[in-house]
């Protein structure tokens, strides 16, 4: 879905426990997530260290968004 979003000009990040499979579909931008379980957060985790992840994630998403990128690019990760 994200390769139709970005062909017709929608510009689009995939946060994806999996940056491999992402990758080797051809979506453009790649965030990777925190897990499969939570993607965008951790159980485990104090409420502020969780927001404070949950943050990390989507700025790097938005960061990716304002980058030009020609092919499969994996923004941030750890």
């Amino acid at each position: 879905m994200a390769r139709e979003l970005e062909r017709a000009g929608l510009p689009t990040v995939q946060v994806s426990t999996m940056t491999p499979v992402a990758v080797m579909v051809g979506a453009n931008r790649i965030v990777p997530a925190a897990g499969i379980i939570y993607p965008l957060g951790n159980a485990d985790l104090s409420p502020e260290d969780e927001k404070a992840l949950r943050r990390r994630i989507v700025e790097q998403a938005l960061q990716a968004l304002r980058t030009e990128v020609s092919r499969p690019t994996v923004f941030g990760g750890e």
